[in-house]
């Protein structure tokens, strides 16, 4: 029998490359390259830092402390050197295979910069940040930190030595990942050997999409994706396959059941309603969520 495959709405790339702060330069997918707004719930923003070489530096690259409340930071390490605090007490280094989940809830502030040993070596640096929405019942939960490292992942091997899956969370083929979330979420990235196949189902319902992260790779037997492209699947049933054309391809997937209530995002908030936002700027600038002194 032929394979029925889940169609494929379109195919994009980021915004131009910018800086954020002084330590990542990133291109955001969403919500500025593509306007996408409700239509890729419970993802509301994702910046990928393409591999980027930085040269060595004695400074501190990176964020200082700024605010979030209303969702979860994902920072996906593929090269380079992460380190992390929040005002909670919460620190982390994060290298090539590891994950940082962090889920700001009813707020905190922290800071992400490049680990002080690889800015003093440099070196090429390779992220991706993703904003996870947290629906309303859980907005105000208090803050947690997940770090979840590379050792810790799930692993699933393709068919005929065709590469591996590393399943950061949710499950590919009955392999569990380990992050913790507060919606059905399924994020894992394919590393292929030439001509290696993955293929998998995933709901109708959910909101997915994969991006290349290097390489080439075929989708649905037809689609040509090369390093950069973003491919959003519509949401219909159906199998997806994934087909590396290079000794190297990368790809991730992300899938996620969508969260059906407002989104009202302003900087580092997002919440239900206007009300809300206003509430989180008072409530951040007369030191409810802690002080910048950690």
């Amino acid at each position: 029998m032929t394979a029925s495959f889940r169609n494929i709405e379109g195919t994009y790339h980021g915004a131009p490359f910018h800086m954020v702060g002084d330590g990542f330069r990133v291109s955001n997918y969403f919500p500025s390259g593509t306007n996408f707004g409700q239509r890729f719930s419970p993802f509301i923003l994702m910046d990928y830092n393409a591999p980027f070489v930085f040269p060595p530096s004695n400074e501190t690259k990176g964020v200082g402390a700024h605010p979030h409340r209303g969702f979860e930071t994902v920072s996906i390490a593929y090269e380079g050197f992460v380190e992390h605090h929040d005002n909670h007490g919460n620190h982390g280094i994060i290298g090539p295979g590891d994950v940082q989940w962090m889920t700001a809830g009813s707020g905190l502030l922290h800071k992400e910069y490049h680990e002080k040993k690889f800015s003093q070596r440099g070196g090429t640096f390779h992220f991706i940040q993703l904003w996870v929405n947290l629906p309303r019942a859980n907005k105000m939960n208090p803050p947690q930190y997940q770090e979840l490292l590379k050792k810790d992942m799930g692993r699933a091997e393709l068919p005929d030595g065709g590469g591996v899956v590393r399943i950061i969370a949710g499950e590919y083929n009955g392999v569990r990942g380990p992050a913790s979330t507060f919606t059905p979420i399924h994020l894992f990235d394919i590393d292929f050997k030439k001509h290696g196949k993955a293929q998998f189902e995933l709901p109708s319902s959910f909101n997915t999409a994969a991006l290349v992260l290097r390489g080439e790779a075929k989708i649905n037997e037809d689609t040509i994706a090369k390093e950069g492209t973003f491919v959003l699947f519509g949401n219909t049933s159906g199998e997806i396959l994934i087909e590396g054309l290079s000794d190297d391809a990368l790809v991730i997937v992300l899938s996620g059941e969508p969260i059906h209530e407002p989104i009202f995002q302003r900087g580092p908030f997002v919440m239900n309603s206007p009300e809300e936002i206003a509430e989180a700027f008072q409530d951040f600038q007369s030191g409810k969520m802690g002080n910048a002194n950690f």
